[in-house]
């Protein structure tokens, strides 16, 4: 969130400020202290108190009638309608129509933070922001919304949060003007139009547009997963993927396709699903072309042409481009298939496999090619099959030339030259290529033990 500054904070400190100039009148004379009215140090506690002493109000302002009781109040007060902000950051030029104002600013450059929490030890640069966080450990929630009862730590926050129920997105890039309900997600999508990363990972140096993304990027590097399930006891890095998750157990799936009725977690989920209907790949490689209908399937592509395979196993040395790609590959060593079918039992080691296995209950084959009709359980199934119509066949043998339509064809053609049948019968240890050749209660599976491969 984009520092704020507190109208309150800085109208106490202009009081502050006044008061150390020993409040002058408008005759330019100092006002003398009586028995009846002793000016004491003014803190965010007495500055209430202060203000109960000068209840009169005897200064109008002549635009829109508001009455204060002194005239310094008023002359504030007219800057919002001049518009007027005569205190300027001398770091940044920003201005401000309170002195206070400006001071509290100032403490975004010096990273001063004199407010501390009594219970945490947290520093904070303004009074109200200390009063804001403590409410994180009494658990009040003074500000609730009366459409939908959420409760807030902050007026603000409800002001924000109000803008949902009416739909009002007040603040609007000038650039491609998208609109936003607050200012401050306004100027950190201005960073995409500028390139601006500000927040920058001390480790590998990586930037980003905002702080959480930097603030969650480093749990990367420390394993740190604060948020976790209680119903399975998962962690997660963010809390807004422990709040996907749990939709799992609930099988709550809110966002659903207009076009074929699915239902998916999360929004993003359905944006890019919305992609298979209408064809859309936004996301392309700028050096073979090829396009993708996500950002993080042209990130690990890429990785392809770069030959970066960051992610290992530790237990047969074959390398990845992708963790999760790893970790589904894990389960060929531990035999772990997490995923089982309700109606059968029959279980996986991925969720996409089950996914697909569920169809053959339903008979549903969603997928149909245009040019014969035959139809598929699976989208990979269908691009395979289409290469039948066009003939392509852009997997090559180095060894003897010959080509294939996938690339698992081209790996079981391999051990042909190689010799390996990792593959062999439990009963009379015969040895094959693929697991194809055996039936299935007869299939084991040898894997190398000093090798490292690479898929």
């Amino acid at each position: 969130e984009l520092f704020h500054v507190d109208e309150e904070e800085a109208e106490f400190l202009q009081i502050k400020e006044e008061q150390e100039e020993n409040c002058v009148s408008e005759e330019g004379q100092l006002k003398q202290e009586t028995d009846a009215f002793i000016v004491t140090e003014v803190t965010p506690d007495t500055c209430g108190e202060l203000k109960k002493h000068t209840d009169e109000k005897i200064y109008s302002c002549e635009i829109c009638g508001k009455d204060f009781s002194v005239s310094s109040r008023l002359a504030v007060h007219m800057r919002t309608h001049t518009g007027e902000r005569p205190f300027a950051c001398k770091v940044c030029g920003k201005t401000f129509k309170h002195s206070g104002s400006l001071k509290v600013h100032t403490r975004t450059h010096t990273g001063e933070k004199p407010f501390s929490c009594e219970i945490c030890g947290k520093s904070l640069m303004k009074n109200s922001s200390l009063k804001d966080h403590m409410r994180t450990h009494t658990g009040e929630r003074p500000f609730s919304c009366e459409i939908c009862s959420k409760g807030f730590v902050k007026n603000s926050s409800l002001r924000d949060h109000m803008r949902i129920h009416t739909g009002e997105k007040p603040f609007c890039c000038k650039t491609c003007g998208k609109a936003f309900t607050q200012n401050s997600t306004l100027q950190h999508h201005m960073r995409t139009h500028t390139g601006e990363k500000p927040f920058s990972c001390k480790i590998c140096g990586k930037a980003f547009f905002q702080p959480y993304i930097l603030t969650n990027h480093m749990r990367k590097h420390t394993g740190e997963r604060p948020f976790s399930c209680e119903i399975c006891g998962k962690s997660f890095i963010r809390n807004s993927s422990l709040k996907d998750h749990m939709k799992s157990h609930t099988g709550e799936r809110p966002f659903s396709c207009k076009t074929c009725g699915k239902g998916f977690f999360q929004p993003y989920s359905l944006t890019n699903h919305m992609r298979i209907h209408t064809g859309e790949r936004p996301f392309s490689c700028e050096i073979c072309g090829k396009a993708f209908t996500q950002s993080g399937s042209l990130q690990h592509h890429v990785k392809i042409h770069t030959a970066q395979r960051p992610f290992s196993c530790d237990t047969c040395g074959k390398t990845f481009t992708q963790n999760s790609t790893l970790q589904h590959h894990m389960r060929t060593h531990t035999g772990e298939r997490p995923f089982s079918c309700t109606l059968c039992g029959k279980s996986f080691s991925r969720n996409d496999s089950l996914t697909a296995h569920m169809k053959t209950h339903t008979s549903e084959r969603p997928f149909s090619c245009e040019q014969c009709g035959k139809r598929f359980i699976k989208s990979g199934s269908l691009k395979v099959h289409m290469k039948s119509h066009t003939d392509e066949r852009p997997f090559f043998c180095e060894i003897c030339g010959k080509s294939f339509n996938r690339n698992a064809s081209l790996n079981i053609h391999m051990k042909s030259h190689t010799g390996e049948k990792l593959y062999f019968c439990k009963t009379c240890g015969k040895r094959f290529y693929t697991s194809s050749s055996l039936s299935v209660g007869s299939i084991s599976l040898e894997l190398p033990s000093s090798q490292p491969q690479i898929c």
